[in-house]
């Protein structure tokens, strides 16, 4: 089975959904799916944004969110990954790796100094994936929900 890694696109936008949904996102519903259809076109539309999808047969079977952001420190962007998924039936096939291959090759290409991910400490399985490309943990993550 060979993937495919390339650039997202706004066809893309029900494939995506789906599976941000898999990972615990809000499902598109009927009443949201007009501001989250326009949410991701403005996404993928975005000059510092260069996610990708992993294609399986023409099937998307995964989702990297890339973008590239200023550091008030640094002469060059960051890369940074706040959503990487892979449906549950194609895990463990290398599409993670690859979408994360990918994901590095783009943000080289960007002039990156960095690319940072973004993950839940339950994601134990996940974090196997990125160590294994060479990936570490440098610090912690907090969050305050304002609603």
């Amino acid at each position: 089975m060979t993937v495919a890694i390339r650039r997202a696109l706004l066809s893309d936008f029900p494939a995506v959904a789906r599976l941000l949904a898999e990972m615990g996102r809000e499902a598109v519903t009927p009443e949201s799916e007009g501001i989250f259809r326009e949410r991701f076109a403005r996404h993928v539309q975005r000059p510092e944004v260069a996610s990708l999808v992993a294609e399986v047969d023409g099937e998307v079977v995964g989702f990297c969110s890339l973008e590239f952001r200023e550091r008030l420190n640094r002469k060059q962007r960051e890369a940074w990954i706040p959503d990487l998924v892979v449906t549950e039936g194609q895990r463990g096939q290398g599409h993670g790796k690859a979408l994360l291959h990918g994901a590095f090759e783009v943000a080289r290409e960007a002039g990156c100094y960095h690319l940072t991910l973004e993950t839940g400490y339950a994601r134990k399985i996940a974090h196997q994936l990125y160590r294994g490309v060479g990936m570490v943990d440098g610090g912690m993550f907090m969050g305050y929900e304002l609603n």
